[in-house]
C-alpha cells in the first residue's frame, strides 16, 4: 500500500515538470518568433539599402553608409535651395540655421559688404528672445556672421530653427529694401 502523502508529492512533481516543460517550449517558440521577425527586418533593410551583404553586421554597416549618403544628399539639396533662393532674391545673403543641443547655430553669408545688416540681425535676435552666446563677424569685403544663440528663460513659446531662419530672412529683406532706398 502506498503512502497517500508520497503519491500527492509525486503528482505535484510531475505537474511541476510538465509546467516547466511547457514554459521552456513557450520560451523556445518566442525566441524563434523573435529570430524570424529580426530576419525579416534585416531582409527589408537589406532591400531598402540595396545591400548585397549576407551577414547581419554587414547589412547594418551598409545601412549606416546608406543613411550617411542620404544625409549628405539632403545637405547638398539644402545648400542648392539656399543658393537658388539667394540668386532669385537679388543676391541676398545665404542663411543657415542649425539646431544644437540647447541653442542654435546661425550663419549668414554674403559675398559683398552689407553695412547696417549686423544691427538688423541683432535686433531680430532680440525680438525672437535669443541670447547671443557667442558670435564671430566679418564685415570688411564680405559679410559673414556666425552666431550661437539660445532662448531666454522667460521665452513663452518655443522657437525652432525654421522660425529663426524665416525671421532672419525677413530682417535681411527689410534691410535690403532700406539699403536700396539709400
Amino acid at each position: 500500500m502506498q503512502n497517500p502523502s508520497s503519491s500527492s508529492s509525486s503528482e505535484s512533481k510531475g505537474k511541476k515538470e510538465r509546467e516547466e516543460s511547457v514554459e521552456t517550449e513557450r520560451a523556445m517558440v518566442s525566441r524563434e518568433h523573435k529570430r524570424a521577425a529580426l530576419y525579416e527586418k534585416l531582409q527589408l533593410l537589406r532591400s531598402v539599402t540595396n545591400s548585397h551583404a549576407l551577414s547581419k553586421a554587414s547589412i547594418i554597416v551598409d545601412a549606416s553608409k546608406y543613411i550617411e549618403d542620404l544625409k549628405q544628399k539632403v545637405e547638398r539639396l539644402n545648400q542648392d535651395i539656399a543658393l537658388e533662393q539667394t540668386t532669385s532674391d537679388q543676391n541676398l545673403p545665404v542663411v543657415t540655421v542649425e539646431t544644437l543641443e540647447r541653442s542654435f547655430l546661425i550663419n549668414v553669408f554674403s559675398d559683398k559688404s552689407c553695412p547696417g545688416l549686423l544691427v538688423s540681425l541683432l535686433e531680430t535676435f532680440e525680438e525672437l528672445g535669443l541670447n547671443v552666446i557667442e558670435a564671430r563677424v566679418s564685415c570688411e569685403d564680405t559679410f559673414h556672421l556666425e552666431a550661437v544663440g539660445g532662448e531666454t528663460q522667460d521665452q513663452g513659446e518655443n522657437i525652432d530653427a525654421q522660425m529663426i531662419k524665416q525671421a532672419v530672412m525677413q530682417a535681411i529683406k527689410t534691410w535690403s529694401g532700406s539699403a536700396d532706398e539709400d
